[in-house]
């Protein structure tokens, strides 16, 4: 039969097969117009603290530190830091910024106890240009100056270098993707556990999560001097035991 001759009802009945397999080869190939255009490339130009991250191999020739036994990597949940009364005016809490987990802290540890503000011959001054490349992962100058004068001090490493280990160990750690879905709720267990699931190495007893007002204030990861998980029973004792912790979303 001439296609002229057939109904709009019946051209569309047999168009339609070959809609569907055109749009099954696009999702396929990772095309689809509907995704408005190349995903990794508009979270490389936008990225968020807030969404998922993967962890990145530790550096063959990362500084090693000395004169404790291990690290802490303390990761805040910026949005509770926020609401909290103890907030500063910085620009941390800018409307717009949506920041989700930023680094509070690299801490030197002992088994039992930690040192801070050590006696040293370095200087106790974070410059700006020694600064500025590290505010994509920590929120502002002044908390770049006091983790560097409270534990940096402690690490045995020139301040470059203590720069440089902090960088890697927030590389080495995947961000959950529960948090970058915005739960309102979560029990500290489910938060350590969601951590312990993305990042393979880790378990439970060398995570904490650590909560203030009813809310999820950080999550500490235990890592050797080369930046592999480990267990700290004296930190992991000391988190947060809540059944239920508000997690507000990042602004």
């Amino acid at each position: 039969m001439p296609l002229g001759a057939l109904s709009a009802v019946t051209v569309g009945s047999l168009l339609r097969p070959v809609a569907a397999a055109a749009a099954l080869l696009v999702a396929l190939s990772g095309c689809s117009d509907a995704d408005g255009g190349d995903t990794a490339t508009q979270d490389a130009a936008a990225p968020r603290a807030s969404q998922t991250s993967q962890p990145s191999p530790v550096p063959a020739d990362l500084p090693r530190g000395k004169g404790f036994d291990f690290y802490v990597l303390a990761l805040s949940w910026s949005p509770s830091y926020c609401l909290g009364a103890d907030a500063g005016g910085g620009g941390q809490c800018a409307s717009g910024r949506e920041l989700g987990f930023v680094v509070h802290g690299l801490w030197p540890q002992f088994e039992h106890g930690y040192p801070q503000y050590c006696a040293s011959a370095l200087s106790e001054r974070v410059t700006e240009a020694a600064g500025a490349p590290m505010l994509d992962l920590v929120p502002s100058m002044g908390l770049l100056g006091h983790m560097w004068r409270k534990h940096g001090l402690c690490a045995g490493l020139s301040q470059q270098d203590f720069f440089r280990v902090t960088r890697a160990a927030r590389a080495r750690i995947a961000i959950p993707q529960v948090f970058a879905d915005s739960p309102r709720n979560l029990s500290s267990t489910a938060a350590e556990s969601a951590f312990v699931d993305a990042n393979p190495g880790m378990s439970r007893t060398g995570i904490a999560a650590v909560c203030k007002g009813g809310r999820l204030q950080e999550v500490r990861i235990c890592l050797t001097h080369a930046l592999e998980f480990r267990a700290c029973r004296e930190v992991d004792a000391a988190g947060c035991q809540a059944g239920s912790l508000a997690v507000p979303p990042p602004r």
